[in-house]
Protein backbone atom coordinates (compact mmCIF):
# COMPACT_ATOMS: atom_id res chain seq x y z
CA UNK A 1 0.00 0.00 0.00
CA UNK A 2 1.16 3.50 -0.81
CA UNK A 3 1.42 6.39 1.64
CA UNK A 4 -1.54 8.06 -0.13
CA UNK A 5 -3.56 4.89 0.35
CA UNK A 6 -2.77 4.75 4.07
CA UNK A 7 -3.76 8.41 4.55
CA UNK A 8 -7.09 8.01 2.74
CA UNK A 9 -7.84 4.71 4.47
CA UNK A 10 -7.32 6.36 7.87
CA UNK A 11 -9.54 9.27 6.84
CA UNK A 12 -12.37 6.85 6.01
CA UNK A 13 -12.05 5.05 9.34
CA UNK A 14 -12.04 8.36 11.24
CA UNK A 15 -14.58 10.16 9.00
CA UNK A 16 -12.15 12.93 8.16
CA UNK A 17 -11.97 15.19 5.14
CA UNK A 18 -9.26 14.89 2.50
CA UNK A 19 -7.88 18.00 0.81
CA UNK A 20 -5.72 17.20 -2.22
CA UNK A 21 -4.80 18.27 -5.72
CA UNK A 22 -5.99 16.15 -8.65
CA UNK A 23 -5.62 17.00 -12.34
CA UNK A 24 -4.57 20.54 -11.45
CA UNK A 25 -7.61 21.23 -9.27
CA UNK A 26 -7.73 21.65 -5.49
CA UNK A 27 -10.30 19.22 -4.10
CA UNK A 28 -12.10 19.12 -0.76
CA UNK A 29 -13.62 15.66 -0.34
CA UNK A 30 -14.86 13.01 2.04
CA UNK A 31 -13.60 9.52 1.16
CA UNK A 32 -16.19 6.73 1.23
CA UNK A 33 -14.56 3.64 -0.29
CA UNK A 34 -10.97 2.54 -0.87
CA UNK A 35 -9.52 -0.58 -2.42
CA UNK A 36 -8.43 -1.71 -5.86
CA UNK A 37 -9.87 -1.99 -9.35
CA UNK A 38 -7.92 -4.16 -11.78
CA UNK A 39 -5.04 -4.09 -9.28
CA UNK A 40 -4.87 -0.28 -9.11
CA UNK A 41 -5.46 1.56 -5.82
CA UNK A 42 -8.61 3.67 -6.18
CA UNK A 43 -10.94 5.57 -3.89
CA UNK A 44 -14.48 6.92 -4.14
CA UNK A 45 -14.92 10.43 -2.74
CA UNK A 46 -17.76 12.86 -2.28
CA UNK A 47 -16.39 16.26 -3.31
CA UNK A 48 -17.89 19.20 -1.43
CA UNK A 49 -15.44 22.00 -2.21
CA UNK A 50 -12.59 23.14 -4.38
CA UNK A 51 -12.81 22.90 -8.14
CA UNK A 52 -13.18 20.26 -10.82
CA UNK A 53 -12.61 19.84 -14.54
CA UNK A 54 -16.29 18.88 -14.83
CA UNK A 55 -17.51 22.30 -13.66
CA UNK A 56 -18.40 24.05 -10.40
CA UNK A 57 -19.09 22.06 -7.25
CA UNK A 58 -22.78 22.43 -6.38
CA UNK A 59 -23.39 21.85 -2.65
CA UNK A 60 -25.23 18.59 -1.87
CA UNK A 61 -25.38 17.56 -5.52
CA UNK A 62 -25.62 13.85 -6.37
CA UNK A 63 -23.13 14.66 -9.16
CA UNK A 64 -20.26 15.30 -6.71
CA UNK A 65 -19.04 11.68 -6.54
CA UNK A 66 -15.46 11.25 -7.77
CA UNK A 67 -13.60 8.01 -8.47
CA UNK A 68 -9.87 8.68 -8.38
CA UNK A 69 -6.68 6.65 -8.70
CA UNK A 70 -4.92 7.11 -5.36
CA UNK A 71 -1.49 7.57 -6.97
CA UNK A 72 -2.66 10.67 -8.87
CA UNK A 73 -3.54 12.66 -5.74
CA UNK A 74 -0.95 15.24 -4.67
CA UNK A 75 -0.46 17.39 -1.56
CA UNK A 76 -2.86 15.29 0.54
CA UNK A 77 -3.95 16.82 3.83
CA UNK A 78 -6.28 15.13 6.31
CA UNK A 79 -8.65 17.60 7.96
CA UNK A 80 -11.17 17.30 10.77
CA UNK A 81 -14.54 18.74 9.75
CA UNK A 82 -18.11 18.05 8.78
CA UNK A 83 -18.68 14.74 6.99
CA UNK A 84 -20.27 15.17 3.56
CA UNK A 85 -22.06 12.53 1.53
CA UNK A 86 -24.63 12.36 -1.25
CA UNK A 87 -28.21 11.20 -0.91
CA UNK A 88 -27.52 8.62 -3.61
CA UNK A 89 -24.67 6.83 -1.77
CA UNK A 90 -26.74 3.63 -1.67
CA UNK A 91 -26.39 3.38 -5.46
CA UNK A 92 -23.93 0.57 -6.34
CA UNK A 93 -20.45 1.93 -6.98
CA UNK A 94 -18.17 0.68 -9.74
CA UNK A 95 -15.04 2.55 -8.67
CA UNK A 96 -13.57 -0.25 -6.55
CA UNK A 97 -13.77 -4.01 -7.22
CA UNK A 98 -12.01 -5.20 -4.07
CA UNK A 99 -13.17 -3.01 -1.19
CA UNK A 100 -10.71 -2.66 1.69
CA UNK A 101 -12.62 -0.11 3.77
CA UNK A 102 -16.00 1.56 3.28
CA UNK A 103 -17.43 4.43 5.33
CA UNK A 104 -20.32 3.67 7.62
CA UNK A 105 -22.87 6.29 6.52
Amino acid sequence: MSNNYDLIRGAILNKQQVFADYDGHPREMCPHVIGTKNGREQALFYQFGGSSSSGPIVPNSPQNWRCMPVDRLDNIRIVNGEWHTGDNHSRPQTCVDLIDVEADV
